[in-house]
């Protein structure tokens, strides 16, 4: 039986809707948006796991992405940020890894990464020792060649199911 003691969420487009429209840090944005399910799930995940945001973001470090979180509500669930502006690595990168698992305390083996990109945080998690949950609403088959997920859902709100599964599967 896997014990998870963490969830890293990848933030655009995970946890935030991207809208690619501006190069300034998301916190300073005039529309911000949490993505469909995210105050539900994390609402019902926080009591369970620790949760956290392991980003790409080069122009927003811990306290902007936290601001932005605190925009649409989701930032009282979420215990710390792991920017790679402020690790000097960005996923899929085995340092920006190593750094998220250290700043939690604890092994790959006890952590999930949940994203979008099957590259950055699928492929980057798998390879430092994390359970990953692939972010897929559109339905896309990985490719034979590329990352595995150990899990893959089309909206946040199958997240909880796909956890019990992974916990219960070993």
């Amino acid at each position: 039986m896997t014990v998870i003691g963490i969830i890293f969420f990848d933030w655009g487009d995970t946890l935030m809707r991207d809208f690619r429209v501006c190069v300034a840090p998301m916190a300073t944005w005039p529309e911000v948006e949490a993505m469909p399910g995210a105050h539900t799930v994390l609402r019902q995940l926080a009591p369970r796991y620790r949760l956290a945001v392991a980003t790409n973001a080069d122009e927003s470090g811990e306290e902007l992405v936290l601001e932005a979180l605190a925009r649409v509500d989701l930032r009282r669930f979420i215990s710390f940020v792991v920017s790679s502006c402020e690790v000097g690595a960005r996923k899929p990168e085995s340092a920006f890894f190593a750094a998220a698992l250290a700043r939690a305390g604890c092994v790959a083996a006890q952590a999930v990464m949940v994203g979008d990109s099957l590259i950055n945080d699928v492929g980057g998690a798998a390879a430092a020792g994390l359970h990953t949950i692939w972010l897929d609403p559109g339905g896309d088959a990985p490719s034979p060649q590329g990352p595995r997920p150990d899990a893959v859902i089309s909206s946040l709100t199958e997240l909880p199911d796909a956890l019990a599964a992974l916990e219960h599967r070993g």
